[in-house]
């Protein structure tokens, strides 16, 4: 059963210095004909792969709100008319910069059934967003909050990254205060991880970027987690953050390692037990659409094995762990006779914990859960 969809839409208007995300500049990009062929990706996609109604729905990018007011709705348009969903029940999940959403994008988004908004916020000190190459600006956060308050929109989250180049223990302090007052349901909270082709790795290779000690990073991590505990937010998933009832579903279908679809250039799926992506480049991405057949550029079938490692990096990463019921009654295995090595000795490292029938990372795990995940690799 596939119940969630992702649909990638490449273009920003600004390029982030630690974004690797698949993506080009908006200007003088084909975006009318890009949109076009998504439409007909995910035809010839839910032709073959057939489902019910989606449970969830989420727009990423890139940044899918730098379309304009016309290219907004067209894709707003063309979800409606090729994905099954019901508006009453799905979770409908559009990412924004701030600044980007103009009260008649708000209405649109609104109109098409579009009813959870994620900001890429990262930090609320001017200085640091200019230097990670941000184009908002703390300001730009609450006029843009206010206004989607203003159209309706209530099931709110914003991302924010810690460990920057430069930030200190205080700053994320400050920064963290200001998330707070704005009482939203939901925050992300990630630590800076620096990746190949970025503008901060060329900085980094160059002896130019000076980045904050481990210590840093994770006294900053452990400040987000009692700061969130304090104000009311469960931490369900390592980097989320949520008031009861306003955890990402959409989200937790990844980490849940369910089937899901993927649109879009650089876009990812797993269909039927098989992982596959799809062309990044534009031009590659609109050659195979063009003569009527999927972009994709490759396609893995995932094995058994490798669905229960799977299942285990992936579900460690939610608060409650990965269940041992669960688990027997999707593999017909014991969790313990697949696992059980590496499971004690992760358990004697005291960075994982058996309650209640779920395995989960302890509070030290929490710290370390690369380094957990991997060693259910083999």
């Amino acid at each position: 059963m596939i119940s969630s969809a992702y649909i990638h839409i490449p273009f920003c208007e600004h390029i982030c210095h630690y974004c690797d995300f698949n993506k080009v500049f908006l200007k003088n990009q084909p975006v009318e004909e890009y949109l076009s062929l998504l439409k007909k990706e995910m035809e010839l996609t839910l032709h073959q792969y057939k489902t019910d109604q989606l449970k969830t729905i989420y727009v990423g990018g890139g940044t899918p709100t730098a379309l304009n007011e016309e290219q907004l709705e067209q894709l707003c348009l063309s979800i409606n008319e090729t994905l099954p969903y019901d508006r009453e029940n799905v979770e409908y999940s559009f990412e924004a910069n701030p600044g980007d959403l103009s009260e008649r994008k708000l209405a649109i988004l609104k109109e098409y059934g579009v009813n959870r908004l994620s900001f890429g916020v990262q930090s609320f000190n001017d200085e640091l967003l200019k230097k990670i190459g941000r184009a908002h600006r703390a300001a730009d956060v609450f006029t843009t909050l206010d206004k989607a308050r203003d159209a309706g929109f209530e099931n709110i989250s914003i991302d924010l990254i810690y460990a920057l180049p430069g930030q200190t223990l205080e700053d994320f302090c400050d920064t963290l205060k200001t998330a707070m007052s704005l009482e939203l349901p939901h925050f992300s909270g990630y630590s800076l991880i620096i990746e190949p082709k970025t503008v901060f790795y060329n900085l980094l290779q160059k002896g130019r970027l000076t980045l904050p000690p481990e210590e840093s990073e994770a006294a900053m991590f452990e400040m987000l987690m009692e700061q969130m505990e304090l104000h009311g937010y469960s931490q369900y998933e390592i980097s989320n953050f949520a008031k009861p009832g306003y955890e990402s579903r959409h989200n937790l279908t990844y980490w849940n390692n369910e089937n899901y679809y993927g649109f879009g250039a650089g876009a990812h799926s797993y269909l039927a037990d098989k992982r596959r992506a799809n062309h990044g480049p534009l031009k590659k991405y609109f050659a195979p659409l063009l003569e009527g057949n999927l972009p994709v550029i490759e396609e893995n079938t995932v094995t058994v094995k490798e669905q229960m490692e799977e299942e285990m990096f992936l579900g460690l990463r939610k608060t409650k762990g990965v269940s041992l019921s669960g688990f027997q009654s999707k593999f017909h295995r014991p969790l313990m006779e697949v696992f059980g090595e590496e499971i004690k000795r992760e358990i004697e490292l005291g960075r994982l914990v058996l309650e209640e029938g779920f395995l989960k990372l302890s509070k030290q795990g929490k710290f370390l859960g690369n380094e957990v995940f991997q060693a259910f690799l083999k």
